[in-house]
């Protein structure tokens, strides 16, 4: 059924104003972690498409439009109205209205509760429409009832919420038009048979105001620990980590022959590092005109990209994971497994699609170890040594080549993984520009990655869940 939201006036059985919510709305949003459009004022806020989930939960699709931005940006809500709320609701309300003189409601994130998320996962059980959302599950699947949800309390750019420990529903709050790369990705590897990544199960989108994919159920991995836990607690307790992160290299080779084989690519262009360059330095000077920090550093940065033209060492383009660090790897019944194949949420949904090279999947866990180095106030350098040339090693075995062969291709797709993450820092954690800032500055003065090359824990960016 659809929602008085849609029209100007009021939400809900109670006649919430519509005013009233997007004042709301507009507070609320920004101090989420998941709000993309941090640092920039909003200027206006409305509600695009609306469904009733129940008598009192709705399904939002939010547009927010900021000042320097020509287009609005639209995210996922599922918001609760209610004259009461449980006391366990209170760190998850979005505010207070009045619908009528004398009637005041609460607005609550409805992720949180209970009764929405099973609604959710019986809604894909059944499958079908609802008001402007389409849920669906693959053939010969089926979607349990009655498991218990529990929304994981980690920072990402998405809401997961697992129920029973059988089931994950992964919610991509900031909503851009087309399929979501993460269903898209690993429902290609499941039908090709690769089995390190959770398949889909089953998923739901909007057809208003635009076709998106919007949450994708997946198998949850029990008794695992993500490749970050792991890493940091070898770091700090100096043990070896060598014989996983060489098995996490074989498992990455795999992956991206696997990638090569669900996505395939044309011939590749015969000026392919130059174009790579280009896009790097436009990157660069893109996100020099945002951060400050960066613009004495363009120079350098720059040379940098040229001599990967010069070495003209860099893969084939292919689809890869778009966004590979340690947070995105699980390891669970003695294997790895790759999750989360959205790409850099901070990007457009077509560039994340595109086709990249596996190098920068490889310098993004390259750099992922030499931040788990120095985390916790020590610096380990030999311990993220070993690690980077076992990961490598591993790589070679399955991937075609050792990414070690081509320094001047890593370096450069390091550097380009710096700049991403100066502004990445800059907008969500200022207070570790320093960290990503630093790593620009090891680059520029001609660190390189590999054995016998100078340490490049400064380069690392914080990391991301």
């Amino acid at each position: 059924m659809t929602s008085p939201l849609l029209s100007d006036t009021a939400v809900g059985p109670a006649q919430v104003p519509a005013s009233s919510l997007a004042a709301l709305l507009a507070r609320w949003l920004p101090r989420q972690r998941w709000f993309t459009g941090q640092g920039r004022d909003v200027t206006g806020v409305s509600v695009a498409a609306a469904t009733a989930l129940t008598t009192d939960c709705y399904h939002l699709l939010v547009r927010v439009d900021q000042r320097g931005s020509s287009d609005g940006a639209h995210y996922q809500v599922l918001l609760g109205v209610a004259t009461h709320v449980p006391p366990r609701m209170s760190p998850h309300m979005i505010g207070e209205v009045e619908a009528r003189p004398g009637e005041r409601l609460m607005v609550y994130d409805a992720v949180h509760d209970h009764r929405a998320a099973i609604v959710l996962l019986e809604r894909l059980r059944r499958g079908g429409s609802a008001g402007h959302l389409r849920f669906e599950s693959l053939p010969r699947t089926s979607v349990p009832c009655g498991l218990t949800p529990r929304v994981l309390d980690v920072e990402q750019s998405n809401t997961s919420i697992v129920y029973g420990d059988e089931l994950i529903l992964k919610l991509f709050r900031h909503i851009q038009p087309g399929i979501n790369p993460d269903l898209e990705v690993t429902g290609a590897l499941a039908r090709h048979g690769f089995t390190q990544v959770p398949a889909p199960i089953g998923w739901f989108q909007t057809e208003a105001p635009f076709w998106s994919t919007l949450g994708m159920v997946q198998p949850f991995l029990t008794e695992s620990t993500d490749g970050w836990t792991l890493a940091l607690e070898s770091s700090h307790r100096r043990t070896g980590f060598t014989e996983e992160a060489r098995e996490l290299g074989r498992t990455t080779g795999e992956l991206h022959v696997a990638l090569a084989k669900a996505f395939p690519t044309g011939l590749r262009p015969a000026d392919q590092s130059a174009r790579l360059a280009d896009a790097m330095s436009h990157r660069l000077l893109r996100a020099a005109a945002s951060v400050p920090e960066l613009r004495p550093f363009v120079p350098d940065l720059q040379d940098v990209y040229a001599a990967a033209v010069t070495e003209g060492g860099d893969a084939p383009l292919q689809r890869t994971h778009g966004d590979l660090h340690l947070g995105q790897v699980m390891h669970a019944h003695g294997r790895w497994h790759i999750v989360d194949f959205e790409g850099e949420p901070a990007k457009p949904v077509p560039e994340r699609r595109a086709d990249r090279s596996p190098i920068a999947d490889v310098a993004g866990m390259l750099r992922s170890f030499d931040y788990a180095a120095r985390s916790g106030g020590e610096f380990h350098p030999r311990w993220a040594d070993r690690c980077r040339d076992a990961f490598c090693a591993g790589y070679g075995e399955s991937g075609g080549f050792d990414p070690r062969a081509v320094p001047a291709a890593l370096r450069a797709h390091e550097a380009d993984r710096a700049v991403y993450e100066v502004v990445y820092e800059s907008v969500y954690r200022p207070e570790l520009l320093t960290v990503p800032m630093n790593a620009v500055a090891r680059l520029c003065a001609g660190g390189t990655a590999g054995t016998g090359a100078p340490h490049m824990s400064d380069q690392l960016p914080a990391q991301e869940a």
